[in-house]
């Protein structure tokens, strides 16, 4: 699909949409797969009639370390063979290619030496889910929201142990870095190092900063011949509390806006993330298919349009994060 030379549409969120269904805080949404597989196949649908190309399936939390909270870490491949097989299914029965991606989120627990969580364990939990992914149908592995370097390479290693492609994207949400501390230039390194498919960015604080990334990304590839699939998939808005409920302030207009500006900063990939509807994916369609590829957005460009960018963000665009970071560490050494 990506050698038709196209710009590929992703869903939206999983959880947001779900509270919408029922789903109350602190569930998991990875049971209902057994419990509602009605309301999973709904959900998936509605993606698929708003114009995605690509769907995740329900298994965001889906390893043991994530279940165990849920006192089902023993149901790991039930649930995510149900998830698959649920979408694969909704999938044969229309007439279009729609890709099943099986989604992976991070383990929740704290890798060694830090913490407890061995690279060997995360290793196997990730396989474990990959394996049970593509048993269900996954046309592909996609590892999401992940913020240090050591998390993606132990889900790529477990991921390898199925036979689907592989790709990954961390969240940028602290001044263009991760939580981790991991940068564009970074991440650009990583993917060389790992060879996987695609990657990108998910989640974050807005619209605004994943294109930004985006930007980075492209200004921070690895050799002359490195071309990376990059993804975008961006928060709908920034979360705001109304009346003991979250909402997302981002309205389709501006989420259609986006989805081109992503497109012409570089991302072969599209979609949204949290408070991201149906509705929002629709209007992300109908621009990507109704407005002609641009020419590459300036940072002030995607700030005009989308909303605030951050300093570090927009430092790492200019070339000078890196620079002013060594310059600080330096300057810490001498005292």
């Amino acid at each position: 699909m990506l050698a038709q030379n196209k710009t590929l549409l992703a869903d939206g969120a999983t959880g947001t949409n779900f509270f919408a269904m029922g789903l109350q805080s602190g569930d998991a949404p990875e049971l209902w797969n057994i419990d509602y597989p009605e309301r999973v196949e709904q959900h998936y649908r509605s993606f698929i009639e708003a114009g995605s190309d690509i769907v995740l399936t329900n298994t965001f939390g889906g390893t043991r370390y994530r279940l165990k909270l849920h006192k089902a870490q023993e149901r790991v491949i039930e649930l995510n063979i149900a998830a698959a097989k649920i979408l694969r299914e909704v999938v044969e029965s229309y007439d279009r290619d729609i890709i099943v991606a099986g989604s992976m989120g991070p383990t929740g627990e704290i890798l060694a030496p830090l913490g407890d969580l061995q690279a060997e364990d995360a290793i196997a939990a990730f396989a474990e889910q990959a394996l049970a992914l593509e048993q269900g149908g996954a046309d592909v592995l996609w590892i999401e929201t992940m913020s240090s370097q050591e998390e993606v390479q132990y889900a790529v290693e477990g991921a390898r142990q199925a036979s689907l492609p592989i790709v990954f994207t961390m969240s940028f949400d602290t001044n263009g870095r991760t939580m981790m501390g991991v940068g564009a230039e970074d991440m650009m390194k990583l993917h060389q190092r790992l060879d996987v498919h695609a990657c990108g960015t998910n989640c974050g604080i807005g619209a605004s900063e994943v294109v930004a990334a985006i930007l980075n990304f492209q200004a921070s590839k690895v050799g002359a011949d490195s071309n990376p699939v990059l993804i975008a998939k961006a928060n709908c808005g920034i979360p705001e509390f109304i009346e003991g409920e979250i909402h997302y302030n981002g309205t389709p207009e501006i989420m259609a806006s986006y989805a081109t500006m992503a497109r012409d900063a570089g991302a072969r990939i599209v979609g949204g993330c949290c408070g991201t509807s149906p509705e929002h994916v629709a209007a992300m369609r109908h621009a990507l298919d109704n407005t002609a590829p641009g020419p590459t957005p300036s940072i002030e460009e995607v700030q005009a349009v989308l909303g605030e960018i951050t300093a570090g963000a927009q430092a790492q665009a200019n070339g000078e994060h890196e620079i002013k970071t060594r310059g600080s560490m330096r300057r810490r050494r001498r005292r």
